[in-house]
């Protein structure tokens, strides 16, 4: 019998070695054998497993029938030596048995002998514990050596994990989904280029046949390999039988992911282009859903879609549920990622992907195809079309630092090309990004405007924060007051009124109305920009001004957004989605400070339909053109969600930064609006809200349609119809 020992991509050979060499050096944290023996073959397996530098953790997968599962996995505890014996029986169906002799970069031995009978096993196994250095005997005992049933892609398993349940049920929709007639995409209209280095069987077995399940006409799946050296990859290359519609391209030297995927599209003949790495496997239906979405939508010019996040059997343990597009969150993240349809004709003006990006080629190739490119025309599909396989390996260091430098190269040059000069250095999560603008020459002048009343500690705090803790130094302060009483209030408003010249305070005693406050400032306001800021915030950081007012540099940028804490340091506002209770709500409300949501989203600067008045900034262009708030019908509630839902039908984007961060001591100035007339006034505003902006069945694009609307940490729902977008 002769054995096979095939090593996947994190081991190689120790140099020097010579052909013969039990000498392994492991290059990743999930180095791999898989030993193979014929259906006939000796009966007992010996591993010998020693290490050379520091202790080590083998772990053993045994087949029972399913393939290698991590439920079927032995753990050794840490040692030097190991001496496994395993009965794999003389003869059998399964003819495998994979071994992980480390979890982390190291050095080792490793030898397996095969033996047909106990006795000779035994004088072998004597001879290896008489070596020099204890060793730990493990009996692996009688293996099974039969299928219980061919192994196959199980696309449907019932489960009670909602991440299954969610794509389960997204699965059911799409197969009964009637697609489009095929008119656009006619011919070859997709071609899948993945680009392959030293994959293990397994993994192109999955890809192959999670490709030819999609049983969609005018498809091809391009495999470019770069290089490989693994057996096993190459076999598997070897043992492929000619399609019609599967193209290996076998690059003779290792020239990078960049140049592998260039080498791909130079063969690919679809119209459109789809890129997945070696270890993805497509979802059910994912190629229907995409075409019709695309035959629905022949305008567009880019598509992307969400992604079932699975462990390295496959099971479901995640869902990636992404927003709509949003150019400032992509600057802060790569949230868009695989599963990404591109137009062929686009990607060759561009010139394709570029080297030198090593680890961020692809963000580099989004960022450059998606310049210029109408915002309208880029889709999101929230469908789970593809399978992100995340097996628990992880880059190094040095190889995550290399990534983030090109990611933030790639936006450097991105500003650079529309004539942004910026900088850029980590966000929350020091891996994201955060986009500082060159800073004005002169900074614009900011008009604050506060609506107050007594108070003297909340307005007393707010007024010595601007003046003293906030690094801004061109703005004019406005307080609006509907009529305090307070002498110690009066006395201090005549106290600013002599030491800054840049202050006011206009008392004009009447009922409160915070849209008529802020109207009487903006209408004597000088600024060149408007801040509405409420009495009871708290200033944490001096930069914070600066911060809200150089997110007006992304594009059509109308209203930023600050994020705000509780006293207890909690989330207050980290953007508001409009739909929330069928009216619109703050999310992740209490969460801790740095909760980072979804894809960390709150790390990073985001595009959002609203955002509070606590903390507002209107720039002026946005003033001019929406005009002043809605004295009417939101005197108290919801002005601040109405002024916002108004900009952004008008085409103004609304930017929420955790880079201005500030504290809100919310509602402490005016008390509830539970009872009385208050009540019977806030549940008329809520009407008002419907009435004029359907916020029943708003659609917010800052949330992915598979989350509820009922509360401020929602949830996932399980969908009962498909959600395929729309460019109209």
């Amino acid at each position: 019998m002769t054995l096979k020992i095939l090593p996947n991509a994190d081991l190689e050979r120790k140099l020097p070695a010579d052909a013969n060499s039990n000498l392994w050096k492991s290059v990743g944290d999930d180095p791999a054998f898989e030993i193979r023996f014929p259906p006939v073959r000796k009966r007992l397996v010996v591993i010998h497993i020693a290490a050379t530098d520091e202790a080590i953790d083998p772990k053993f997968y045994v087949n029972r029938g399913r393939g290698f599962r991590e439920k079927d996995a032995t753990s050794l505890p840490e040692g030097r030596r190991f001496v496994i014996t395993a009965d794999i029986g003389s003869v059998g169906t399964i003819c495998a048995l994979r071994a992980d002799p480390v979890s982390f970069p190291t050095t080792f031995s490793f030898d397996v002998t095969a033996f047909a009978s106990a006795k000779s096993a035994e004088r072998h196994i004597s001879n290896l514990l008489g070596m020099e250095g204890k060793a730990e005997r493990i009996d692996l005992g009688k293996l099974p050596q039969h299928w219980t049933k061919i192994p196959k892609l199980n696309f449907g398993k019932r489960s009670a994990n909602l991440t299954t349940q969610y794509a389960d049920a997204s699965y059911r929709l799409a197969s009964d989904l009637v697609a489009s007639p095929v008119s656009a995409t006619a011919g070859t209209w997709l071609s899948v280029v993945v680009p392959v280095y030293n994959a293990p069987r397994r993994y192109l077995d999955d890809l192959v046949k999670s490709f030819e399940a999609q049983v969609e006409n005018g498809t091809e799946l391009i495999l470019s390999d770069d290089g490989s050296t693994s057996p096993e990859t190459r076999q598997w290359y070897e043992s492929q039988q000619s399609k019609a519609n599967i193209h290996l391209v076998l690059n003779d030297r290792n020239g990078g992911i960049a140049a592998a995927t260039n080498a791909g599209l130079s063969h690919a003949s679809g119209q459109w282009i789809a890129f997945l790495d070696h270890d993805d496997v497509i979802a059910p239906h994912a190629f229907k859903m995409i075409r019709h979405t695309l035959e629905q939508n022949p305008g567009a010019n880019f598509l992307y879609t969400d992604e079932l996040v699975v462990d390295d059997t496959l099971k479901p343990t995640g869902v990636m549920l992404k927003p709509a597009y949003d150019p400032v969150l992509l600057t802060g993240v790569n949230y868009i990622n695989h599963f990404s349809i591109y137009r062929h004709s686009r990607l060759r003006e561009i010139g394709y992907l570029r080297t030198g990006y090593d680890g961020s080629q692809d963000y580099d190739l989004l960022l450059r195809y998606l310049e210029r490119v109408p915002e309208e025309s880029i889709l999101h599909l929230p469908y789970p079309a593809y399978w992100w396989r995340r097996n628990g390996r992880t880059y190094s260091r040095k190889f995550l630092d290399a990534a983030t430098a090109n990611a933030r190269k790639a936006l450097t040059e991105r500003f650079e090309r529309q004539q942004q000069a910026i900088e850029v250095e980590g966000a929350l999560t020091e891996t994201l990004h955060r986009v500082t603008f060159e800073p004005p020459r002169d900074w614009p002048k900011v008009s604050i405007i506060i609506p107050s009343k007594d108070n003297l500690d909340l307005i007393s705090r707010i007024l010595r924060d601007l003046f003293e803790k906030t690094d801004y130094s061109n703005f004019e302060v406005m307080v609006i007051d509907n009529g305090s009483t307070d002498q110690s209030v009066l006395n201090l408003y005549d106290h600013y009124r002599r030491t800054q010249p840049h202050f006011s305070a206009v008392i004009s005693p009447e009922a409160f109305n915070f849209s008529r406050s802020v109207n009487r400032g903006l209408k004597t306001a000088t600024g060149e920009h408007y801040l509405i800021l409420n009495n009871d915030v708290e200033v944490i950081e001096p930069g914070w001004l600066k911060e809200m007012v150089s997110c007006l540099a992304y594009d059509r940028t109308g209203i930023v957004g600050a994020k705000l804490l509780f006293a207890n340091d909690k989330l207050q506002h980290a953007g508001v989605v409009v739909g929330f209770g069928g009216l619109a709500g703050h999310w992740y409300m209490s969460k801790p400070r740095e909760f980072g949501g979804p894809m960390n989203r709150l790390h990073v600067r985001n595009s959002m339909t609203c955002v509070t008045g606590a903390v507002m900034l209107i720039s002026g262009d946005c003033l001019r053109k929406i005009g002043l708030f809605d004295e009417e019908n939101f005197a108290v509630a919801y002005n601040d969600v109405d002024y916002c839902l108004r900009a952004y039908k008008a085409g103004f984007r609304i930017v929420w930064t955790p880079f201005a961060c500030l504290y809100h001591h919310e509602s402490l100035s005016r008390g509830s609006d539970k009872s009385g007339e208050r009540k019977k006034r806030f549940d008329q505003e809520k009407e008002n809200l419907r009435r004029l902006h359907a916020t029943q069945t708003f659609a917010d694009r800052a949330l992915n349609p598979a989350y509820s609307r009922d509360k401020s940490d929602p949830r996932i729902l399980i969908p009962t119809r498909l959600h395929i977008p729309s460019m109209s």
